[in-house]
């Protein structure tokens, strides 16, 4: 069975395969959407790869910022890679099904990765902390060991978590329906569908997201009030604003990919709206990947440097 395949034992149906419904509701625009995802897609692979290429070829990106914006750009364009293609392929080929395994294996990359982002950017901060607060001090504290147990632990911390939640969330009955009202297998559309009570199970996303998001945000912060107090004190007005400048791309990259994860992930399940939640994902998981490679290279001038260092080698 297709569309709605349900297999029924006694009085529950249990959901084998899922539909997600993605941009379905606009049938006219699925071409103008497929082209536009396409170019995002286009530019995020693009802008990242040269970020990571930069960082290896250039010697004067070779600092830790720089290490830890490699990293941030490959997560990126991992990231993107969970939800995008599969949405692509969807509108190509109007083909919407996915298996139960397929949307538990989405669902647990994007929780990880999406956790994995929450904690480099805690990471990030507590670099910039470290260079502005303990300028003296930051090449022996921030040395190429200690940067790469950072990363690693970043990258490594959340799966557990997440792989447990994943198994979790698809150990509930999916029940009545098998369509997803999302373009990919996230937890807010997926509690939707369970039958019976899922209170234990949202309290445990609740609790998940507040170790792996919202203590990396309390980090950030305390890293910023000491920053910003720091850099406050500075004696010119030159050194105050170049001091900034080291760390307004890494405050505006958090602010967005904050501000939009947490108004989807915060709010009660019976607030949930279908359309808001799409337009919010699409926001944090596409266009702000889009956008970061941007934010942090014209923000920068060593990056702007070394991006016409290799286009005059070209």
């Amino acid at each position: 069975m297709r569309d709605g395949e349900v297999n029924v034992e006694g009085n529950v149906s249990m959901v084998k395969e899922f539909v997600l419904l993605g941009f379905s509701d606009l049938p006219y625009l699925q071409g103008f959407l497929s082209g536009i995802f396409s170019i995002i897609y286009a530019i995020i692979l693009i802008g990242n790869s040269l970020i990571i290429i930069l960082t290896m070829v250039d010697r004067v990106l070779q600092k830790p910022m720089y290490f830890f914006l490699a990293n941030f750009s490959a997560l990126e364009i991992c990231y993107v890679s969970v939800t995008l293609p599969r949405l692509l392929v969807s509108m190509w080929t109007q083909d919407r099904n996915i298996s139960l395994l397929e949307c538990a294996t989405q669902l647990c990359f994007f929780s990880v990765l999406a956790a994995t982002e929450c904690l480099l950017l805690a990471v990030m901060s507590y670099d910039r902390y470290v260079a502005i607060c303990n300028p003296l001090h930051y090449p022996l504290v921030m040395n190429p060991k200690k940067c790469t147990q950072l990363a690693a632990a970043a990258w490594l911390s959340a799966m557990p978590v997440q792989i447990g939640q994943t198994c979790q969330i698809f150990s509930l009955h999916f029940c009545h329906s098998n369509q997803i009202d999302h373009f990919f297998c996230d937890i807010p559309p997926m509690m939707k569908l369970a039958c019976g009570d899922t209170s234990v199970h949202e309290l445990s996303v609740y609790v998940v997201a507040m170790l792996l998001a919202v203590v990396p945000f309390l980090l950030i912060l305390a890293s910023y009030s000491k920053i910003i107090s720091t850099i406050l004190r500075l004696p010119t007005a030159q050194g105050r604003g170049k001091a900034f400048s080291t760390c307004s791309s890494h405050l505006l990259v958090v602010v967005l990919f904050y501000g939009s994860a947490s108004i989807t992930y915060f709010r009660p399940k019976s607030s949930h709206s279908a359309g808001i939640d799409r337009l919010l994902s699409l926001l944090y998981t596409i266009l702000i990947p889009m956008f970061n490679p941007m934010i942090y290279s014209l923000r920068n001038k060593e990056m702007i440097a070394a991006v016409k260092k290799l286009l005059l080698k070209t």
